[in-house]
Parts: C-alpha cells; sequence; structure tokens
C-alpha cells in the first residue's frame, strides 16, 4: 500500500528574474513499511522534494498524495498531515531550542496537537529511541548531550506523535562515524517494531545501500534512475550514479565529473545530464548511436515504480532487445 506519494511534482522559486525548477517532474511513492533513500549531490533538488512532500512548500503544479487522498493546504489540513508525517531535520543541534530540557522538547508536538498522556506519551518516545531510562532525560539540556543523543531526542520528538512516515533529512551527516551505525540501527528497528515507513535524503550512498528497501537517484531537480537498492547500487544503469558511486572506498577508480550541476534556471536541452556525462564525453554514446538523442531529446519522467529503471539514452540502447 503506497502511503506518501508525488505525483508530476514541481517546485519553482524566482532567481534573478528568472525561475529556478529546484523540482521539474518528479514520480515518487514511499510504500507502507518501506524506507527509500533519496540520493544526490547538493543543489540537485532533494530536500525540496522533502520539504514539499511535508507540507513546507505548495508545488507549482503536480500533487502530493497522503494515504491516496491529496494534500489540503489549509492550516487545519496541515497540522492532522504533519502528525502523519514527521520531518527527522539534519541538524539536531540547530533544531533543539538550547534553553528547553529534554522533556520540552519532546513534548512540544503533544502540546501543540493537545494530545492527553503527555508525560507517558514523552517517556514513551525516548525509550523507543534508545534514551532509557527516559526519566533519567527530562530535566537535561541539549548542550549535555552527545550528538548522537541530541539526535535520538529529535527522533524521540517525531515519534511522540505516532505518525506512519518520518521524512528524515541527512539523518546522520552530522555524527560522527561510531555513531552513525546506532542511528541507522534505530531507524530500522523503528520499521520493524511500529511499521514506520521513511524517506530519508542523503547524499551518502553508502547509507543508502545500509538502510534502504528503494533508491531513487536525482539530478537538477529530476529522478534520474531508481529501483531495488542492491539493483541500482551493485549495477548502476544512468552515468551519474555509477559516478557517485565510484567515490566510495572501495570502487576502483573515481568518476570525477566536469563542471559543477547546471544552473536550475538554465536546464540543458536533451538529457539534462549530457554536458557532465563521461559516457558521452568518452564516445561511448557515438559508438551506441545515441550522442545525437543525449544532446537535443529530452527523456521523460520516471515513473512512480518499484522496477530497476534509468532516464538515460545510452543505457536503454544496451538493454537486451527480446
Amino acid at each position: 500500500m503506497t502511503l506518501l506519494e508525488a505525483r508530476d511534482l514541481h517546485v519553482e522559486f524566482a532567481s534573478r528574474g528568472r525561475r529556478a525548477r529546484a523540482v521539474d517532474g518528479v514520480d515518487l511513492t514511499v510504500g507502507e513499511g518501506e524506507i527509500v533513500a533519496l540520493v544526490g549531490e547538493s543543489g540537485c533538488g532533494k530536500t525540496t522534494l522533502a520539504r514539499t512532500l511535508l507540507g513546507l512548500e505548495r508545488p507549482a503544479s503536480g500533487t502530493v498524495l497522503y494515504g491516496g487522498a491529496p494534500l489540503a493546504y489549509s492550516a487545519r489540513a496541515l497540522k492532522a498531515y504533519r502528525r502523519e508525517v514527521q520531518l527527522v531535520p539534519q541538524d539536531p543541534t540547530g533544531s533543539l531550542n538550547p534553553r528547553h530540557t529534554v522533556y520540552e522538547a519532546v513534548a512540544e508536538g503533544p502540546r501543540i496537537h493537545g494530545l492527553r498522556d503527555e508525560r507517558e506519551r514523552v517517556a514513551s518516545a525516548l525509550s523507543r529511541a534508545g534514551l532509557r531510562p527516559p526519566e533519567r532525560f527530562f530535566p537535561v539540556y541539549p548542550h549535555e548531550l552527545s550528538g548522537g543523543q541530541r539526535q535520538r531526542v529529535v527522533i524521540a520528538g517525531a515519534l511522540a506523535l505516532d505518525p506512519e512516515v518520518l521524512v528524515a533529512d541527512e539523518p546522520v551527516a552530522s555524527l560522527d562515524a561510531s555513531v552513525r551505525g546506532e542511528i541507522l540501527a534505530l531507524l530500522l528497528r523503528l520499521r520493524a517494531e511500529l511499521g514506520l515507513s521513511a524517506l530519508v535524503v542523503t547524499h551518502d550512498l553508502g547509507l543508502a545501500w545500509n538502510i534502504a528497501d528503494r533508491v531513487a537517484v536525482m539530478y537538477l531537480g529530476r529522478i534520474v534512475e531508481s529501483g531495488p537498492v542492491e539493483q541500482v547500487l551493485s549495477a548502476p544503469s544512468h552515468p551519474y550514479t555509477q559516478a557517485l558511486l565510484s567515490v566510495l572506498p572501495e570502487s576502483p577508480a573515481p568518476i570525477v565529473l566536469s563542471g559543477e550541476p547546471p544552473d536550475p534556471t538554465r536546464i540543458p536541452g536533451g538529457c539534462r545530464f549530457h554536458p557532465r556525462c563521461h559516457v558521452l564525453a568518452a564516445g561511448k554514446a557515438a559508438e551506441a548511436g545515441v550522442d545525437g538523442l543525449c544532446r537535443s531529446q529530452p527523456l521523460e519522467v520516471l515513473p512512480s515504480s518499484a522496477a530497476l529503471q534509468a532516464a538515460c539514452h545510452y543505457a536503454r540502447a544496451r538493454q537486451p532487445r527480446l
């Protein structure tokens, strides 16, 4: 069952008299009990997509659906929706009020939503997040906690509302390597125990490999490859995914992309990746007879599907024909 869905989503911002297409046609689903990783380099639009799925940004066109129903943007509807779909922010230090105790931080959500049994909710959420005994953390301030403990407090704040979906934006980026595994294990345990679904936004493909069921690779406002995590990351089809994977320590040689990601106000014609594509630059696309398509023929939006798929002329030319 699909819980959260983006359908042909477009998000634009004004930029120096032009329109920046931060999200430029995205279909994406998060199923019940499923963890989906959204990966890509900085500036590709993944955080804007996550904020739009949370109702924090309003799309220029397209639809966000929850439980099959389009998201409404009235204050009352958004308040009810955000109890079901909760954010786990990237920086726990910045998101926690230094003047509030752990108890006050976790109790904030239940108070906003007028939920009863506040103390029991806070204790249960802290315990589920791995802070035990929870009462010991009630009077503690954020500066008295380690980075991993602060991230657990942020997760507890989301759990206090009994959500169905977590949207985690770079949930371990600010943590030491020794703590990252603990937080990832916590997210997997929450999925197993509570049936939680999650969209994990990250630039780290190693993290996606360890936690996700499916992965969606985003470039310049659009998903360019998606599918089961084992298939995408063990044999990537899109040259951009290959380049992202090549920087992992076990990769034989890194693929260095030329230049920076293009300006989202001036998205290139043809394949949006072609100005930086190492496959095109090396002449492999020409050998396959698709170099002209790469430079001139735009690729369609990838549908939301569990199957392996890539928006790449070269990858499609190499697929065996039945």
